[in-house]
């Protein structure tokens, strides 16, 4: 049964000097708000391994943010910015990045009304001329709501990896209210980053550097990494009174075969590296009960965790797609979730969540709310009260699940 939740009721004020603009100088050298108990304490994120228990699983979204961010001009002189979501054509992202003349992407186009039949040309203000040369052009092929199908085409040979390197920019969260600089295309990036495919970065691992990931190996924590690739949902608001009138999207992930029988076989604590990972984990239940029933896994739909109580154990389910796995010669599950986690969802896989602070009225703070059995308004007056820096760039939390 769909929970009837009011997204009112997950408001907080929050005032615009405690939004994070900028990284600090350090990655970890922001505050870590740890939540354990109902109890609530500060510490230094340099802290975390201290805070970890010792034989947990800690996993990480190691997904890379592309230059998703594209400007174009009509010929009329209207300007025209895209947003690529995700590929259509090669739908692999893999093969999307390497293919060196032509491919289609969903996007969010915006001003996409002024949008008609013509192609349009990249925005060159600076008559760059390796922009120039590059050629690249755009061409509307169907109109899917609130997003679109486009077509985009260039010339060189260059892989379109390299082609959104040169023509494109990091897409920074809005509510930044700055347009990328040069310090975003090292810092809105994990330093675990691998595989290319986001248009938001999992801000929760941006405050990991080499030493803390050191000492929390030597604590006997386990690292193991996840790929989700973040979609822009991340940062739509949800607009409806009523969080079921919400739609979620698509966001592809990976696991491998290894860490499914990591999970089988742990004895510890599982902690999850950002809202993402968390989604990611959670998913594998409703996978595997797709293997059960029909035999192959299937996306995760919104609204799945909450449609029937399963009685299977999270242990037969992981089971399922690692038997659907080994029977078909394959190393790694590759599918889709569109989960939406809120209060009343039955967590199975994930104990620890480290976090930032996240917007008011946003699926992320619901989930948070899930979670900490809603006690979120506890964690976020003492961040308020205590001076902790809020979203993308802000301080992070270590929250053990009651």
């Amino acid at each position: 049964m769909i929970p009837e939740i009011r997204i009112e009721d997950y408001n907080y004020d929050l005032p615009d000097h405690r939004i994070a603009k900028y990284p600090l100088a350090d990655r970890d050298g922001s505050k870590l708000l740890h939540y354990d108990k109902c109890k609530v304490e500060e510490y230094g994120f340099k802290d975390i391994a201290h805070l970890l228990p010792s034989g947990s699983l800690m996993v990480f979204n190691d997904t890379k943010v592309v230059p998703a961010r594209l400007h174009f001009q009509r010929e009329t002189g209207a300007h025209i910015e895209i947003f690529c979501l995700e590929p259509i054509n090669p739908i692999e992202y893999a093969t999307m990045f390497a293919v060196t003349d032509r491919c289609s992407w969903k996007c969010i186009v915006g001003n996409v009304k002024r949008w008609k039949d013509d192609l349009l040309h990249l925005y060159n203000p600076d008559s760059d001329k390796a922009l120039a040369d590059l050629s690249l052009r755009a061409e509307l092929i169907e109109r899917q709501g609130e997003t679109s199908v486009v077509e985009f085409s260039w010339k060189g040979g260059y892989p379109f990896s390299k082609v959104l390197e040169m023509a494109g920019s990091v897409p920074i969260p809005p509510y930044l209210n700055r347009d990328t600089e040069e310090v975003d295309l090292e810092r809105y990036q994990t330093l675990y980053a691998r595989f290319r495919g986001s248009v938001a970065a999992p801000t929760a691992g941006l405050h990991f550097t080499e030493n803390v990931l050191e000492a929390i190996r030597a604590k006997g924590v386990t690292t193991e990494t996840v790929c989700l690739h973040v979609g822009a949902g991340t940062f739509l608001p949800v607009k409806s009174s009523l969080v079921a009138e919400h739609t979620m999207h698509r966001e592809p992930f990976v696991v491998t075969l290894d860490l499914l029988e990591k999970l089988i076989a742990r004895k510890g604590k599982v902690a999850a590296v950002g809202t993402t990972s968390v989604r990611t984990l959670e998913s594998l239940y409703y996978v595997g009960v797709n293997c059960i029933e029909n035999g192959h896994p299937e996306d995760v739909g919104q609204w799945d965790p909450y449609s029937c109580e399963y009685t299977y154990s999270t242990e037969e389910s992981l089971q399922a797609i690692v038997k659907y796995l080994k029977d078909n010669g394959l190393n790694e599950l590759k599918v889709g979730t569109k989960i939406i986690i809120v209060p009343g969802f039955s967590f199975r896989i994930v104990d620890i969540l480290v976090t930032n602070f996240h917007q008011p009225q946003s699926t992320l703070l619901l989930l948070i709310s899930a979670f900490v059995d809603g006690d979120w308004r506890k964690i976020y007056d003492f961040a308020l009260a205590n001076d902790f820096r809020f979203l993308s760039y802000g301080d992070s939390s270590i929250l053990f699940r009651k």
